[in-house]
């Protein structure tokens, strides 16, 4: 194919820490606005939406980087994943721009506060809910004939792809609560405490419920978590999720601040290596592998370049916006 290997690989590897990188950074601000409802109006709204205001743009750094990514290194699967998964992709970026207009005018508008909080959980929920549609819809296979889509308008939609968009919306509910008691304090940080316990009984129900329908999707999901000699790995992905769910359960009940939020990034981090030993080494399971899907390796040599000189600086300025704010935030700012 003309196509080095090890360099596709490289950017299979690379589009993977982007993608985790927005799942993990935009997570917590689309779980702040799916939870935002059960905030008070007032002083708790305010300061849940003071903890997220010097970084929530920022996040979505992320999410540009890893579209543009799939764009230049897998062009193919780009085409196939764009034309399969209009609806919700659309539906995503429209809940992310209704998000972002709301977090800026519900301070510039006050008289209409209560419309684009609305606005704001609306978004927060579409968003997070798409998102999960998208990665059930890519898990349970994509038609793909003559090197295109070949399937219908609405097959994206099942109750398996249903599950995973509310398993989505779970899991980014329990990172914005996590967050919101790391940087806030009084009755909001309370508040946040009860609703980490609750999202996170919904989140361990949804991992396993996801888990288990995975399974039943195809035959080949079977074989690489319960054949053998794979199932002497594989079975390490759910004794790690037990053991961070027990030590997340024990740093709730001891009410620890910034150890609920990393243990639940873990917890996201083992979900989503069992979501690559599912997928791999495939970009659109069961249709493209990730040599089928690649660009030219004069591209993969040019863009790589771009890659590291570009990635390293978002790094760099991400971990300095968030240094910067790194202290408890109050109603007015961070202190």
């Amino acid at each position: 194919m003309g196509v080095n290997i090890d360099l596709t690989i490289v950017w299979a590897f690379i589009l993977a820490f982007a993608v985790f990188a927005y799942v993990v950074m935009d997570g917590f601000d689309l779980g702040i606005g799916i939870l935002f409802p059960a905030f008070g109006v007032g002083p708790e709204r305010d300061q849940a939406m003071n903890a997220i205001a010097p970084v929530w743009d920022g996040n979505e750094t992320w999410l540009v980087l890893g579209g543009g990514g799939l764009l230049a290194a897998f062009p193919l699967a780009y085409g196939v994943v764009m034309t399969g998964l209009y609806p919700p992709i659309i539906a995503m970026l429209l809940g992310l721009v209704f998000r972002g207009v709301a977090f800026e005018a519900r301070w510039r508008d006050p008289a209409h506060r209560a419309g684009w909080d609305f606005a704001f959980t609306a978004g927060s929920f579409v968003a997070a809910f798409s998102q999960g549609v998208i990665l059930g819809a890519l898990l349970q296979g994509v038609t793909v004939a003559d090197r295109a889509y070949a399937g219908g308008w609405l097959d994206w939609a099942s109750p398996f792809s249903m599950l995973t968009g509310i398993s989505v919306v779970c899991g980014y509910g329990l990172l914005g609560a996590t967050w919101l008691i790391w940087k806030t304090e009084g009755p909001t940080q309370n508040h946040a405490y009860r609703l980490a316990a609750r999202f996170f009984q919904a989140t361990l129900v949804a991992i396993v419920l996801v888990s288990f329908a995975t399974l039943g999707l195809d035959a080949d999901y079977r074989q690489k978590w319960l054949g053998e000699p794979a199932i002497y790995l594989t079975s390490q992905v759910p004794l790690l999720s037990a053991i961070i769910a027990f030590a997340f359960h024990r740093s709730l009940r001891r009410r620890r601040e910034a150890r609920p939020f990393f243990l639940a990034l873990a917890l996201f981090l083992v979900s989503f290596i069992g979501l690559g030993i599912s997928m791999w080494p495939y970009v659109v399971p069961e249709a493209l592998t990730i040599w089928e899907a690649a660009a030219p390796e004069r591209s993969q040599i040019f863009m790589l370049v771009g890659a590291l000189v570009l990635v390293p600086i978002i790094l760099v300025y991400t971990a300095w916006s968030y240094w910067v704010f790194r202290g408890k935030v109050g109603m007015e700012g961070y202190h």
